[in-house]
C-alpha cells in the first residue's frame, strides 16, 4: 500500500511540473487582445514569463509541502491575496522601493526554507510569504498593459500563481518517496541559487 502511495505522489509531482512547462507556451502565445479575455491572458502569462517569479512562487508551495497542514494550504493562499494587493498599489501608481531585490531575495529566501527543511511557526511563515507576495504583485501592476481590463488581468496573474503553487505542492509530495525529502531540499537549493543570480544580475 505504501509503494502505492509513493508512486501516486511521484506521479502528482511529475504531473505538475509538466503542466506548468505545458502551460506557459500557450499563454505566453496570447498575451495580446483586449478586453476581459486579452487582460486575463496577459496577467496569466505575467507570472510564467519571469523565472524569477515562477521559481519563488513554485518554492511557496515546495515550503507550504514541507511544513505540512495547515501551511500546505495557507500559504498558496496568503501569497495570492496580498499579491492582489500589491498589484492594485502597482496599478495605482503608489511606489514600492526595491521591486526587483525583492522579488530576487523572495527566490534566495523561499528556497533557502525548503533547502533547510526549515519548520517556522506557521504565523511567521505566512508574514514571510505575505511581505514577499507584495514585491511580486507590484511588478504585475506595474506592468499592466494600457487599455487592458485591470480586473481580468488581476485575475490571470492570480490564477497563474495559484497553479506555480499547486505544482509546488506537489513536487514537495516528493518527500514521501525514498530519498525524496533530498531531491525536494536540493530543489529548495537551486532556486536560492536562481535568486542570488537575480541579484547579481
Amino acid at each position: 500500500m505504501t509503494g502505492v502511495t509513493d508512486r501516486t505522489k511521484f506521479g502528482l509531482g511529475l504531473a505538475g511540473s509538466l503542466f506548468v512547462l505545458f502551460v506557459t507556451m500557450p499563454a505566453l502565445a496570447h498575451v495580446g487582445g483586449h478586453g476581459a479575455a486579452g487582460g486575463f491572458a496577459s496577467g496569466f502569462a505575467h507570472p510564467l514569463g519571469g523565472l524569477d517569479h515562477v521559481v519563488a512562487m513554485v518554492a511557496v508551495g515546495l515550503w507550504g509541502a514541507v511544513l505540512g497542514a495547515p501551511a500546505i494550504w495557507l500559504l498558496p493562499v496568503v501569497f495570492p491575496l496580498v499579491m492582489a494587493l500589491g498589484g492594485a498599489l502597482g496599478a495605482a501608481g503608489i511606489d514600492i522601493p526595491w521591486v526587483e531585490v525583492g522579488i530576487a531575495l523572495s527566490a534566495v529566501v523561499l528556497g533557502a526554507m525548503v533547502a533547510g527543511a526549515v519548520k517556522a511557526p506557521l504565523w511567521i511563515a505566512a508574514i514571510l510569504v505575505g511581505a514577499f507576495a507584495i514585491f511580486h504583485g507590484h511588478a504585475h501592476g506595474t506592468e499592466l498593459p494600457a487599455g487592458t481590463d485591470a480586473l481580468g488581468y488581476s485575475a490571470g496573474f492570480v490564477v497563474a500563481t495559484g497553479l506555480l503553487h499547486l505544482a509546488g505542492i506537489a513536487l514537495g509530495n516528493l518527500n514521501a518517496l525514498r530519498a525524496g525529502e533530498w531531491i525536494v531540499r536540493a530543489g529548495g537549493a537551486a532556486i536560492s541559487l536562481a535568486g542570488v543570480f537575480f541579484l547579481l544580475r
